[in-house]
């Protein structure tokens, strides 16, 4: 997959550039790499547009059986699944309540069903107040903590697959909204599950830049 997106990449620089027209008059050898192209990147722009079906019939099933318990997007990133820290743990506390399995349960099952072979992000966010009565340093400590729980819960109980899944804490460095406010800071506090595109536009690192870029 590697090897096809870089010779769309040229495919791409001849175009912009006006060399495909002249290479393929005078080379029959480079006519064909060119249509040999053109029809890998019609393949992978048929199978992004699957792959994006899937994640909103994933994100309808979700909202049918969780009713706004959690928040859920589609994007360039993937789907993703965004739990509230109150609904997973207590203030300051990084491990999961017993009435956050269910919804976490519920995730599992269709994820289970319709995405066993994605990989999943799990991210810790928290708001900007600095921890002052709790056994973490900082709010990036918190936060993977509670990643890494989320994680082994997934693990332990929903038996996905450890490779397919990585962790880590943001603390209160990457905010949806403002921490000037108590709505912003609980909008802050949160736990994302992340189900990552196998066909995404950009690298998933570049997505990612450009996602927290202000």
């Amino acid at each position: 997959m590697k090897k096809g997106v870089i010779l769309l990449l040229l495919v791409t620089l001849f175009v912009t550039t006006g060399c495909a027209i002249n290479i393929y008059k005078k080379s029959p050898k480079a006519r064909a790499k060119i249509e040999e192209l053109s029809g890998e990147l019609t393949r992978l722009s048929e199978l992004r547009a699957r792959e994006q079906q899937e994640f909103q019939k994933m994100k309808q099933e979700l909202e049918r059986k969780l009713k706004g318990k959690v928040g859920l997007a589609v994007g360039e990133r993937g789907l993703v699944i965004t739990l509230a820290d109150n609904i997973l743990f207590d203030s300051g506390k990084a491990k999961i309540k017993e009435e956050a399995y269910p919804i976490l349960d519920k995730i599992m099952k269709v994820i289970k069903k319709r995405a066993p072979d994605k990989n999943i992000g799990i991210e810790g966010h928290t708001d900007n107040v600095p921890i002052k009565h709790s056994p973490w340093k900082s709010n990036r400590e918190l936060s993977t903590a509670r990643a890494n729980n989320v994680y082994h819960y997934l693990v332990d109980t929903a038996k996905l697959k450890p490779s397919k899944l990585t962790t880590v804490g943001y603390g209160e460095f990457r905010p949806v909204a403002s921490n000037d406010t108590a709505g912003g800071r609980a909008k802050n506090r949160r736990v994302e599950i992340v189900i990552l595109p196998q066909y995404p536009r950009k690298p998933i690192g570049e997505l990612e830049k450009q996602e927290w870029v202000k």
